[in-house]
């Protein structure tokens, strides 16, 4: 019975001028044009020097500002003040004051060779603006820095890519899966069709099945697709065993498809249903480390990562793809997976009312 039942499923994928075209333009688009607009780094950074000092060594630091691909130099101010007119008239970002050894901050009256002053309406932006500035001022103070080389482990050259496109594979995996299942089982309800399998010997099991293999399989194909683009784009690999990424994959698939099902069984329209399944989609994600550190949310927000299977998603691919961990390093997040999403298509079942 199954058997012809995914054999109307694909039927109805491949008959859907719309479907198939989104099914593979979607991933393509996202990992060719999302990796390189995701991206946390600062730069075009607007710095205001105040140079007070006015001596070879200050600048020497004022050209390797000048030569620097996070700023944008916006000349030097005679005072702190005039300086500070380009922060409130937002035509500067950060200011530069370069003091004498011996003297004191005009602005603040503190004392120190350097000031830096950023403006913090952009947090993000003041404070890791601060830090390039302030490496570089470091760089200058003290020659002992020339001999200190940083050893960076797993991504060498600091590529957010590196970070993000794991990120991005269980947000495809999270759409295809989760959304278009759910639309499908809301979709034949509003057109009536699935009244004809209501009154039908069909079991439960078999009819969601067949409204879930097919993404699966789909959804799979996209990871396959992904891992290419990846590798011929960005020239990234998996540095761990694939059959773990995929093992992870399968896993979200089933926790989202049987969350998908859950929220069509709740709901009578597609309206409906696909506004309860993107509050929930967004919070998942927003909470599940694919974006900012979890360690940084406030400790009542931390506790919900752990029923969050995004959380342990996106832990367990990174140490798979990019730190090239085993099976061992992520066991504890496939079996918090397995059981997530085991109860979630449990109650899949259990909520699909069938008339029979």
């Amino acid at each position: 019975m199954i058997k012809y039942l995914l054999q109307k499923e694909f039927l109805q994928i491949r008959r859907n001028s719309f479907m198939p075209k989104i099914i593979f333009i979607f991933p393509i688009m996202v990992m060719c044009v999302m990796p390189w607009v995701m991206n946390q780094e600062v730069k075009n950074i607007r710095v205001d020097v105040v140079d007070i000092d006015h001596t070879t060594h200050s600048q020497q630091l004022v050209h390797q500002i000048e030569a620097s691909n996070y700023f944008i130099f916006n000349g030097q101010k005679a005072t702190y003040q005039e300086a500070m007119k380009d922060i409130e008239t937002s035509m500067a970002d950060i200011i530069l004051e370069i003091l004498p050894p011996e003297g004191r901050s005009v602005a603040r009256n503190r004392d120190g060779q350097y000031l830096i002053a950023a403006n913090a309406v952009n947090g993000t932006k003041g404070s890791i603006g601060s830090a390039y500035l302030s490496q570089i001022v470091s760089s200058n103070l003290s020659p002992l820095t020339s001999h200190l080389s940083p050893l960076t482990l797993y991504n060498k050259h600091q590529d957010y890519k590196v970070f993000m496109i794991p990120a991005l594979m269980g947000i495809l995996m999270m759409m295809l899966c989760g959304f278009l299942p759910a639309l499908n089982i809301v979709g034949e309800k509003e057109k009536g069709t699935i009244e004809q399998i209501n009154v039908t010997p069909v079991s439960k099991w078999s009819f969601i099945l067949a409204k879930l293999i097919p993404y699966w399989i789909i959804g799979l194909v996209v990871l396959t697709l992904c891992l290419v683009l990846s590798w011929f784009v960005y020239g990234i690999t998996c540095q761990g065993p694939l059959l773990l990424v995929y093992l992870l994959a399968i896993l979200l698939a089933l926790f989202f498809s049987s969350f998908g099902l859950i929220v069509s069984n709740y709901s009578d329209t597609m309206q409906q249903a696909m506004l309860v399944m993107w509050f929930f989609v967004v919070c998942l994600m927003l909470l599940s480390g694919l974006f900012t550190p979890v360690r940084s949310m406030p400790d009542w927000a931390y506790l919900t990562t752990y029923i969050n299977p995004m959380h342990y998603f996106a832990d367990a691919i990174r140490t798979v793809f990019v730190r090239g961990g085993g099976f061992l390093a992520i066991a504890h997040q496939v079996l918090a997976l397995t059981i997530i999403a085991s109860l979630m298509s449990v109650w899949a079942v259990q909520s699909y009312k069938k008339n029979s």
